[in-house]
């Protein structure tokens, strides 16, 4: 069997980055069961409700939803129970001293393999309030108006 390269995609929070303004992100394996790669492999994940916590010394991702292997016995794994994340012990000290900042907290932006490994892309990230959302959509519309705009003339200047 060939050994798997690259990068590929299983979930993505797109909400995070809408919802927080990200300071810092961080790559961590995950400690999984079997048949929870198994169910991975297949594509099925959800990050929607996720979120990582310092715990004892250790990282922890709560709420992540990998659902049951179809083909599972009673070995199978519960859906969204916390899932121990690998991080250095600097990564982890740098965190807890971060997190004990008031509004900081740390989100789940993908889930994907990496080497044929699963990874969890996990971010230090702020709280946005609902002016700053309502800024960062105004903000990505004036963007892709003026691209728009530009693209037109470019085209009228070729006809």
């Amino acid at each position: 069997m060939a050994k798997e390269t690259g990068r590929k995609l299983i979930a993505q929070n797109k909400k995070a980055r809408h919802d927080y303004l990200i300071l810092d992100t961080y790559e961590c394996g995950l400690v999984l069961t079997g048949t929870e790669v198994k169910s991975l492999r297949q594509g099925r994940a959800s990050l929607v409700d996720g979120f990582a916590q310092i715990d004892g010394g250790e990282a922890w991702l709560h709420n992540v939803h990998i659902p049951e292997y179809a083909q599972g016995t009673w070995t199978n794994h519960s859906a969204r129970r916390k899932r121990k994340l690998l991080m250095h012990r600097a990564e982890i000290d740098k965190l807890i001293g971060k997190l004990q900042q008031t509004g900081l907290t740390l989100v789940p932006l993908q889930l994907y393999f990496k080497e044929g490994r699963a990874k969890v892309e996990i971010a230090l990230a702020r709280g946005k309030k609902e002016y700053d959302k309502r800024q960062a959509l105004r903000a990505k519309q004036d963007r892709r108006e003026a691209e728009r705009a530009m693209s037109a003339a470019r085209r009228r200047q070729r006809a």
